[in-house]
């Protein structure tokens, strides 16, 4: 059975403020797939994250979808309704520092129309469950490490049961200890749950350790690598 197509962009122009970052962009990632996207420091990375998450505007396309949402005509009204089938995790983790974690996850529950106290409750512990660490749901964030911090932010981005879940850089901040802890979670999400994965990463070292598709933006293009040995890591390092 053929996988079904959760992104899909062919012949796409994407801009940062009216200036254009990634040119001719043609990229199709099916359902389930685990994918890197790699390259150097303002080559276009996180612009395509933000637009495949509806920040920013793909106007310039024969095709831009996502998760069954066409990006050329979606309205900033309806940016919402694409998010809810997206998570994202960030570098820099992006707690509430003013209340545990349990009102974090909370609040992005009550923020998508969660009302049931009971059924709250019982989806936060199920991801707490997932990222291993339903023993921190009092704490605040500081009291947590950096790698538990992000293993919330992954909890965080799973409470709506996304089919796509974005990461920018999300080992960016950690030890390779803990970075191969993160690493495992993502990879175990992908194989259990099919929770397709597309992750932005300057660290050569876990792909070649965790090995999966990868494309590569520079110089404005994207371009696809099946085989990690073709990759001139050196050189986007």
């Amino acid at each position: 059975m053929e996988n079904k197509i959760i992104i899909n962009f062919e012949n796409a122009d994407i801009l940062l403020d009216e200036n254009p970052v990634l040119n001719d962009v043609n990229l199709k990632i099916n359902s389930g797939d685990f994918v890197y996207i790699i390259g150097r420091v303002g080559s276009g990375k996180t612009s395509l994250i933000r637009a495949i998450n509806g920040e920013i505007s793909v106007k310039e396309a024969a095709t831009a979808e996502a998760a069954g949402f066409d990006l050329k005509t979606l309205k900033s009204k309806s940016v919402h309704l694409l998010r809810r089938k997206l998570g994202v995790v960030f570098q820099d983790f992006k707690l509430l520092t003013d209340r545990n974690v349990f009102e974090n996850l909370a609040f992005v529950l009550r923020a998508t129309d969660w009302k049931d106290k009971k059924k709250i409750r019982e989806r936060i512990n199920e991801v707490l469950k997932r990222v291993e660490l339903k023993d921190k749901i009092q704490k605040m964030p500081h009291q947590l490490s950096g790698g538990e911090q992000q293993r919330i932010a992954i909890a965080r981005a799973l409470l709506n049961n996304p089919l796509l879940l974005l990461a920018d850089e999300p080992t960016g901040n950690l030890d390779p200890e803990t970075s191969d802890k993160i690493m495992e979670i993502l990879f175990d999400l992908n194989s259990k749950f099919g929770i397709t994965v597309i992750m932005a990463t300057h660290n050569h070292q876990l792909i070649k350790k965790y090995p999966a598709k990868v494309y590569k933006c520079e110089k404005g293009n994207i371009t696809e690598y099946d085989d990690t040995k073709e990759i001139d890591f050196e050189y986007f390092g």
